[in-house]
């Protein structure tokens, strides 16, 4: 009995050992990507107050389009020219005639963004000059220009 007693327990440390040798152990690789993309937070405007009898050129009143960019993300900034425009003139025109005034649009086109969290304001600049509004018929004038802003 004591001889089958011992091959019970040699049979089960052999058992257990063979356990313990079996063991392995694997790798999992873990990755993540990035997007590079952007967004716009908000539209802007600019409007013009053109009155012939002051004169002068001039400037927009701004309220500026604000945008983010993945950190460490180029971005380029584009726009169409607007509705109206003639070749690459931008021009506002008429609400009931045919009438369009030319004014000029810029803006810094290109970049780096810093994250959601740090928002990019797009800093448009853009004038009417005297000589393209002091024979302008009277009445409201309008326009619309699209961003496209690219990572």
């Amino acid at each position: 009995m004591k001889k089958f007693i011992l091959l019970v327990v040699a049979m089960t440390i052999i058992a257990m050992s063979g356990v313990a040798i079996a063991a392995d152990t694997a790798l999992v690789q873990v990755s993540a990507t990035v997007t590079g993309t952007c967004k716009f937070n908000s539209g802007g405007t600019v409007t013009f107050a053109l009155d012939p009898a002051t004169g002068g050129n001039v400037a927009g009143t701004v309220v500026q389009p604000v945008f983010w960019c993945v950190k460490g993300s180029s971005y380029s900034i584009t726009d169409d020219d607007g509705l109206h425009k003639s070749g690459t003139t931008h021009q506002v025109k008429h609400a009931t005639l045919a009438d369009t005034i030319p004014y000029s649009f810029t803006y810094t086109a290109s970049g780096s963004g810093q994250g959601k969290t740090s928002p990019i304001t797009l800093n448009i600049a853009s004038q009417i000059v005297e000589a393209d509004y002091v024979t302008a018929s009277a009445g409201s004038y309008a326009d619309t220009v699209t961003l496209t802003i690219n990572p």
